[in-house]
């Protein structure tokens, strides 16, 4: 059956489908991604007594994903739904913690607000009435001020041209210029007076965080302007009064513009920083900066791991984070004094963490459930949420399982196989190598909703029959420095060994099918994708969604510039280089996979070209190959009806050319 009739008849199906029926043992089917229940936005209240989280949902009939507030009490007994209607963000609690506030822009069309909601329940009220829209903000310890990042009020007329001179001028999501970067508010909340405490066109003020005295607000400022300005983050603290000048504490790699975090005695502010351009993409560290003099000093520098979600303990004396290790992300806790390390709890994958009053919540996932809400206590788990339970004790899941093998120098390189539901031993299985994005990150024991969680994607191949192959290759955080340094300035060369080595490792364990291999990822998984394909034939289908095998055209369209030029160096200088990293589309006769290439077209992050030219390669090549373009779109799909209809072309697409797994 050709493939296009063969989609369109799967298409059609998925289409008509009424409600899924309840019923034991079945497998994940695209139609799910409407029944999902998204949870992040962790918080706890300043007495520990309540959780709150968001709940990100996927609309079928608005077709939109649409974040609702959700309390919970300590004890888990009884969780509320606070908002209903239009999406909301960046949840906090009231410094007495009897109210949740929260961004909205409602009603629809509206600009984003700061609103407030009584944490027991009732009816949201907006707070702010700026000309401004909203992205993040902090409580002065009073209540009686709110420190806003606020974009600059739009021009109402009709729209003018774009004029960019900054050295960087994209970032994943949008141009860089001045109508797109925030600066800094102070909201009084009696008045509701709106009154801007930076206005530097030239930087973006970002992540407010109040003194615990609230005399002071310490901020993220980046400049785009220069190459020595690009990619670095500095960190002021200004006094929370209008007029005032800011103070420089530290200047440092960027980590995505991080929330900062005050200790409770003011003395100390903890954020999250990268390496140095030529490895920003890699490692995440925790630091501390003294706010009287500006020394900054690691905090954990002897785990040799990204830490994420860093909070300060309730007695200032340590901090409490999660450690990315070797497929999982476990809780620990760090002396500030000593720098002894304790872990908190067993293995498990913890997404974020909140603390306060002695109560320690986090978000943790397995590879059998996605993210949910817990209490940690004594290192145990206690369930807060449950939001996903109906839905997946109606479908079986693989089984997934760590294996380690040599790669052809000899590196350990370890990973998860997840096999299907049933597997029957002696049996060879159609067998699919899903790449992660990356590179950094890495392949661990959870389930993730994202429009290209790689966990989640696994089990959706596997609960229809299909064996999966998840390695950490070289260039992956969870084993290290050394580890995820190893492919700098050399992309495609050891992680495809890597990879490849996992494929015949699982080959020889007579699992998978030698005739049956396929190949696919999203973002640096699909930039993968196309780097494997050109190196090996053995693959009878792929998939490389929002990937790029041209990495020399891709110089100065994407949100990269910074990393490439510290990494490979200008392409006029390096030119042997980029056309190395380039060989996917550069020798595009070596690839005989049937590929389906799938692309946004508001990607800034992995432009659509990247695709595009992969895609026109092949065809010129009679290598069959068809392109998939998701309208309006950003690198991450958000539109519901989109991630179904992406995850209805990857099952048909390898069942067409790998044949029906079951």
């Amino acid at each position: 059956m050709p493939f296009k009739r063969l989609l369109s008849l799967s298409l059609a199906l998925i289409a008509g489908l009424t409600p899924l029926i309840a019923r034991a043992g079945r497998a994940l089917e695209p139609e799910d991604w409407y029944r999902f229940q998204d949870v992040s936005d962790l918080e706890i209240s300043p007495d520990g007594a309540t959780v709150a989280y968001l709940v990100t949902s996927y609309e079928r009939a608005s077709d939109e994903s649409v974040s609702a507030l959700w309390v919970a009490d300590w004890s888990g007994k009884s969780r509320t739904q606070l908002t209903h209607g239009e999406s909301v963000s960046e949840p906090r609690f009231s410094p007495d913690g009897h109210y949740l506030s929260f961004l909205s822009a409602r009603p629809a069309g509206a600009t984003t607000q700061l609103w407030i909601v009584d944490r027991r329940g009732g009816k949201p009220q907006q707070l702010s009435r700026c000309n401004g829209e909203i992205t993040d903000y902090t409580w002065s310890p009073d209540a009686r001020r709110v420190a806003l990042a606020m974009h600059p009020p739009e021009d109402p007329k009709s729209p003018q041209p774009l004029v960019i001179d900054a050295y960087q001028f994209k970032d994943r999501y949008s141009y860089l210029i001045p109508q797109t970067r925030t600066h800094l508010y102070l909201l009084d909340v009696g008045s509701g007076a709106c009154v801007a405490i930076t206005a530097d066109p030239e930087r973006a003020d970002s992540t407010p965080a109040f003194s615990p005295d609230g005399r002071e607000i310490a901020y993220v400022g980046n400049s785009t302007q220069t190459p020595r300005e690009a990619g670095m983050d500095q960190i002021y603290v200004l006094p929370a009064a209008t007029g005032s000048e800011p103070r420089r504490l530290t200047s440092d790699w960027s980590a995505d513009h991080p929330r900062l975090e005050w200790s409770p005695d003011g003395k100390l502010l903890a954020f999250v920083h990268g390496d140095d351009p030529k490895q920003s993409i890699w490692m995440q560290h925790v630091a501390v900066v003294e706010v009287s003099s500006g020394r900054v000093r690691q905090v954990g520098a002897t785990l040799d791991r990204t830490l994420i979600s860093p909070r300060f303990s309730s007695d200032g004396r340590a901090m409490l984070l999660a450690v990315e290790d070797d497929g999982l992300q476990y809780p620990a806790r760090v002396s500030l004094d000593t720098g002894a390390v304790a872990r908190l709890a067993g293995p498990m994958v913890v997404h974020e963490l909140a603390t306060a009053a002695r109560h320690t919540a986090v978000l943790v996932s397995t590879d059998r459930a996605p993210v949910e809400a817990f209490a940690l206590e004594a290192g145990q788990l206690r369930p807060l949420s449950a939001h996903n339970q109906q839905l997946f004790t109606e479908i079986t899941l693989g089984s997934v399982e760590d294996i380690s093998f040599r790669s052809t120098d000899g590196t350990h390189i370890h990973g998860q196989i997840v096999k299907p539901p049933g597997f029957v031993r002696g049996q060879r299985y159609p067998t699919i190598l899903w790449i992660k994005g990356g590179p950094d990150g890495q392949d661990d024991h959870s389930l993730t909703l994202e429009s290209y969680g790689p966990q989640l994607d696994r089990q959706l191949f596997a609960t229809h029959g299909y064996l999966m192959l998840a390695i950490n290759h070289r260039g992956s955080t969870g084993r290290g420095t050394d580890f995820a340094r190893a492919i700098t300035a050399d992309w495609g060369h050891k992680e495809v060994e890597d990879l490849l080595a996992g494929v015949d490792y699982a080959i020889a364990l007579g699992i998978a099918d030698p005739s049956r291999l396929g190949v696919g990822g999203w973002s640096y998984g699909a930039q993968l994708t196309d780097y494997v394909i050109a190196s090996d034939t053995r693959f009878k289908a792929a998939i490389s969604g929002a990937g790029s095998g041209n990495q020399l055209a891709n110089y100065g369209t994407d949100a990269w510039v910074v990393a490439d030029n510290a990494e490979l160096g200008p392409p006029w200088r390096d030119t042997a280089l980029w056309l190395k990293v380039s060989y996917p589309f550069l020798h595009a006769d070596r690839i005989h996979t049937p590929t389906l290439f799938i692309g946004s077209e508001k990607d800034f992050n992995v432009p659509l070209a990247g695709g595009e030219q992969m895609y026109q390669a092949l065809r010129t090549l009679g290598v069959p190959a068809q392109l998939i373009v998701y309208p309006g779109e950003p690198h991450v799909l958000s539109r519901p009806s989109f991630m179904v209809d992406l995850y209805a072309r990857y099952l048909a697409w390898m069942e067409h050319y790998l044949g029906a797994a079951h």
